[in-house]
């Protein structure tokens, strides 16, 4: 991002927010600072803030304190100690919640005793219970006081209010109840299960951010450590931070190229498929642009640097995958959107019930118990089940399947997506060039063939494999005399005939008519020749999948606008899209381009997926509002994406939907399950109709009712 003047973005990582609004409120505390403009983002627990004139990073770091966060620059290490800094949490955390179930366990086997009539013979010594309890209540349960009061400062109400009042109204009226010594019943083993049920549900949204950091990592690991650069005429062994832009570097058979450069000298054919997601190598020689990561061939290169450090395009797509991923809004739960104005209402009603029986009855222990039952029947034991219970069996029902959901926010909304890009190559496509296609014009089919294969035995090459795979197991003729011409083909004595396989303007037939008609249908033309004698053409082309073209049908009956997007030209794109059954595509798409298009898509109001296999998607998947990375892609895709399809099936974006869709539905149910002993219970236990004993078993049924409708998920089946 360009700034004028002295502006400047910085980028800080926030610890401390549990809820939107926190967000919200550090965003308006920042934006009332002289000199900033700030955009706080809970997912990505970031805050990307521009500085105008004398504001610096010590000033952001400061006001951030104020508001009751912490703040450190984002910088190389920033990732490192966040990542150490969350498993930490996370593992603390985890013992925190066996130690609640440890305490919780023996209050709620009383809660089977509830509606007895002697259920006080069933329960364990109220002291003991006090012990048990109180523990769960303000140890383990701190972190709700915590958010509930950040909640409150800010102005609004979450999930963390609700809890925190219904627990603590539970504990301090039992424990009032137990020191002492009344004859009324104690609610200890409510606020205990609330407070260990909705923990779980928070380690599960826990656990779904812990890979948030990977896409970036796994992006950075792959530039080499080391370059051979040139100083004084001698090759040094130097790490790649050390160089500058002009210093000549070599790039041996076999390597990564160290940083963005020019070729000096050298042929060779380089593999790009880690930025532009094509499996064609591409020729390089004197003049050509080479890029940080991709993969050189057989030949040496001798370049010249042009990019180095933050100016590499591996660099730019390591930026966009952050900023892509920070600037997903969080979706807000509807647990928070009910709360909003569940909890002020219940609060009102809890007060109206203790002043007009208080003033009707003039006992305040009847006015203080059906206040008490109004809370107790809101306490929002199901509700923090919901969601967490369907998600966990849906997403197991989705891993028997081959969809790994890593975001559950993502399966929730997968259901809505109107718009669908798709990646060609690896996606669409099965990313490995097959031989289609064999013209021969000097020798029958399976001759050709032969000389083909014998010339490319051994070969590494895309191409050449694809020509041997063709050809199978036969014996091949012996080779002698044989060259390779890097970045254009090879030559050998085969058979008594000198022949030369390789590019056609290398053979000299690139006017070819036969050889343009093959170009024009998207493969790839490779030539075989006799001296000056053209003996063959031979096609390759990165295959469909077989499975594609009925995906596609399965998502646009789903009414899905199917999108495709390559980096090959405009003919290739057509014909794969044709074959696919897809209307719109986009050709020529550079890795920055397909985060743009996303982009423009979502621009338009649409809810857009993504699925992608290559490195070069990974910035596009990033910015997709749900996104899908088929199995056998690069790490840095699956890393960036919500979900993973194990079995490289385009079909399992389909099933992944129709899951989505199940579970979605699930979750409103038990929502439904969640509220409707509340919406019944609150008026008659504000008529005093309904003790706390009964509103404590109305609480138990709708937990039982959200996990017995959530099991029934696992009867869902993906139709591939």
């Amino acid at each position: 991002m360009s700034e004028a003047g002295a502006a400047r973005v910085v980028e800080f990582a926030i610890g401390g927010m549990t809820c939107a609004a926190c967000s919200v409120r550090l965003e308006k505390v920042l934006n009332r600072q002289p000199g900033m403009e700030a955009n706080v983002n809970l997912a990505a627990e970031r805050a990307r803030v521009r500085l105008l004139g004398v504001a610096d990073e010590a000033a952001v770091v400061a006001a951030v304190a104020k508001a009751g966060f912490t703040a450190a620059v984002v910088d190389k290490q920033t990732r490192a100690r966040e990542k150490a800094a969350k498993q930490a949490i996370y593992r603390r955390e985890i013992r925190r919640f066996w130690i609640a179930v440890g305490l919780t366990l023996p209050l709620l086997g009383q809660m089977l005793f509830m509606l007895g009539e002697h259920s006080q013979h069933n329960e364990l010594p109220r002291g003991l219970q006090l012990l048990l309890a109180t523990p769960v209540q303000f140890w383990i349960g701190w972190r709700f006081y915590d958010g509930a009061w950040k909640s409150l400062r800010a102005g609004g109400a979450n999930m963390d209010v609700l809890v925190a009042l219904g627990t603590s109204m539970a504990w301090g009226f039992s424990a009032v109840v137990t020191l002492f010594g009344l004859a009324q019943h104690v609610y200890f083993e409510g606020g205990a299960a609330v407070i260990t049920l909705v923990l779980l549900g928070k380690l599960l949204e826990a656990r779904a951010k812990a890979h948030t950091s990977e896409a970036i990592e796994s992006l950075i690991r792959l530039q080499p450590k080391t370059a051979r650069v040139e100083r004084a005429g001698q090759w040094v062994e130097m790490p790649v931070e050390m160089l500058m832009p002009g210093d000549v570097f070599m790039v041996r058979p076999g390597e990564s190229v160290a940083v963005d450069g020019e070729v000096i000298d050298g042929d060779s054919s380089v593999n790009e498929a880690m930025l532009t997601g094509e499996s064609m190598p591409i020729g390089k020689s004197a003049g050509a642009k080479v890029f940080a990561a991709t993969a050189n061939g057989q030949g040496a290169l001798r370049c010249r640097a042009t990019g180095v450090g933050e100016h590499t395009l591996l660099a730019g797509i390591i930026r966009l995958v952050g900023e892509a991923q920070g600037s997903k809004a969080p979706v807000q739960r509807l647990a928070d959107r009910i709360s909003a104005i569940f909890v002020p209402l219940v609060c009102a009603i809890a007060l109206l019930t203790f002043a007009g029986w208080w003033w009707y009855s003039g006992l305040l222990a009847e006015a203080l118990i059906n206040a008490v039952a109004v809370l107790v029947i809101a306490c929002p034991c199901a509700l923090g089940l919901a969601t967490p219970t369907a998600i966990m069996v849906g997403t197991g029902q989705g891993a028997r399947a081959g969809i790994l959901v890593k975001n559950a926010e993502a399966l929730e909304r997968a259901e809505r997506i109107t718009v669908l890009a798709l990646d060609k190559t690896g996606t669409l496509t099965l990313g490995e060039p097959q031989l289609s296609e064999v013209v021969a014009l000097g020798g029958s089919e399976d001759e050709v063939l032969r000389w083909a294969a014998a010339l490319e035995q051994g070969s590494e090459h895309p191409l050449g494999r694809a020509i041997l795979a063709r050809y199978g197991a036969a014996e091949l003729p012996i080779v002698a005399d044989f060259t390779a011409h890097p970045g254009r083909g090879v030559s050998a004595l085969v058979d008594g005939r000198q022949l030369r396989l390789g590019a056609p303007d290398w053979i000299g037939v690139a006017d070819n008519e036969t050889a343009c008609r093959l170009q024009r249908a998207g493969k790839t033309v490779v030539a075989l020749a006799e001296g000056e004698t053209l003996l063959a053409l031979l096609a390759i082309a990165d295959a469909l999948r077989p499975t594609s073209k009925q995906a596609v049908l399965r998502l646009r009956e789903r009414g899905i606008r199917v999108v495709m997007l390559t980096g090959d030209n405009v003919s290739t794109a057509a014909t794969i899209a044709a074959e696919a059954g897809i209307d719109e595509f986009r050709a020529g798409v550079l890795p920055a381009d397909k985060a743009a298009v996303v982009a423009a898509l979502k621009a338009d109001g649409a809810l857009v997926g993504m699925v992608g296999d290559g490195i070069n998607d990974a910035p596009a998947l990033a910015a997709a509002d749900v996104s899908f990375a088929i199995g056998a892609g690069s790490d840095a895709a699956i890393e960036a994406a919500d979900l993973t399809l194990i079995r490289s099936d385009l079909n399992g974006v389909a099933d992944a939907i129709d899951l989505s869709a199940a579970t979605l539905g699930k979750i409103r149910q038990n929502l439904f399950f969640a509220f409707i002993y509340n919406v019944a219970g609150i008026p008659l236990a504000a008529l005093g109709l309904l003790n706390p004993v009964v509103a404590g078993a109305a609480m138990a049924m709708s937990s039982v009712s959200v996990v017995s409708n959530s099991l029934l998920l696992k009867r869902w089946r993906a139709k591939s």
